[in-house]
């Protein structure tokens, strides 16, 4: 179509649609089972070339190009092929090597968390954190009865809409009463 100014390739374009949709349409073939793709595909292609961002995107990129633009929009396809091009991906991992983020990550993280080598030593002995289940058990029992010497003697007042939250005088995080 080239030669043609803008309002002259669309109305080309629309008889060329129309001539090819009016050919293949379903209710026109219903023997024909081929016919109701190819309808859908002249639709799909007339609306990308009616489309002027769309237009520009596939002529740009092909149908991988349609593909981005639907799962991440018009807007972002040139980013999204510029950052999945092979010198970004050779320009993240360069700069990553260079900073010393991967080593930070990858050495610190997985040596230290992960087997433990790189780990400093402790000051404190490792027998001093052991706590044997037989004593925590004793633990939890002897807090028990420390709560039941201590009943609740407050309980709650009646609340409703216009009951203030917070009740005047001076303000206490503390849970002491």
């Amino acid at each position: 179509m080239g030669g043609k100014d803008g309002k002259e390739q669309l109305f080309a374009l629309k008889q060329w649609n129309r001539k090819l949709a009016l050919k293949h349409h379903p209710d026109k073939n219903p023997d024909d089972p081929a016919a109701t793709e190819k309808f859908k595909e002249i639709n799909n292609a007339h609306a990308i070339l009616t489309d002027i961002s769309k237009r520009s995107i596939y002529d740009k990129y092909g149908s991988l190009g349609l593909y981005v633009a639907e799962q991440f929009g018009d807007e972002n396809v040139n980013t999204y092929f510029m950052l999945s091009s092979w010198w970004a991906k050779a320009l993240f991992v360069i700069v990553g090597l260079l900073t010393g983020c991967y080593f930070c990550c990858c050495l610190c993280c997985c040596c230290n968390c992960c087997c433990g080598h790189c780990r400093p030593e402790s000051s404190v002995p490792e027998e001093d954190f052991y706590v044997s289940p037989e004593d925590l058990e004793e633990q939890i029992k002897s807090d028990m009865e420390k709560d039941v010497d201590f009943p609740v003697f407050l309980q709650p007042t009646n609340a409703n809409e216009k009951t203030q939250l917070i009740k005047e005088g001076s303000r206490s995080y503390c849970t002491d009463s």
